[in-house]
């Protein structure tokens, strides 16, 4: 929960909060302890269906390099920051996107992609410039 002094200390530090439909790649990405953890790389979303689907951040912390945030791991989006649900500590347990594995065959539902596989799948597309 977000108290008054803190959402003020958040407005000043980082703006007004927006929509993720205007955030802008190269946002930074603070954890929930505070820390810049990386920079917005992509916004994963179905616009038409005005769907938040999560994000592509491009790391600092460890060896870097591209992780996925669920939507339900960002605590709130501004103008110049976007806060995670997540622990600077426990940024580099989150999943790499990439591309979905091939299915060679298809028997029904045991085959078909999980919600975080197709947000992946549509992540590696957006970085691959495949969408």
């Amino acid at each position: 929960m977000v108290t008054a002094d803190r959402g003020y200390a958040r407005a000043v530090e980082y703006g007004n909060p927006i929509s993720y439909m205007v955030l802008e790649p190269g946002t930074d990405c603070v954890s929930s302890d505070g820390q810049r953890v990386g920079r917005v790389e992509h916004v994963l979303a179905d616009e038409d269906a005005d769907i938040f689907d999560g994000l592509v951040v491009d790391t600092d912390a460890g060896p870097g390099g591209l992780v996925f945030v669920d939507a339900p791991e960002v605590e709130e989006i501004y103008e110049r920051a976007v806060v995670l649900k997540i622990a600077e500590a426990d940024v580099d347990r989150l999943p790499k996107p990439g591309p979905a594995p091939a299915v060679m065959e298809h028997h029904g539902s045991e085959d078909s992609e999980g919600a975080l596989q197709a947000k992946l799948h549509r992540a590696w597309d957006r970085i691959s410039g495949n969408y």
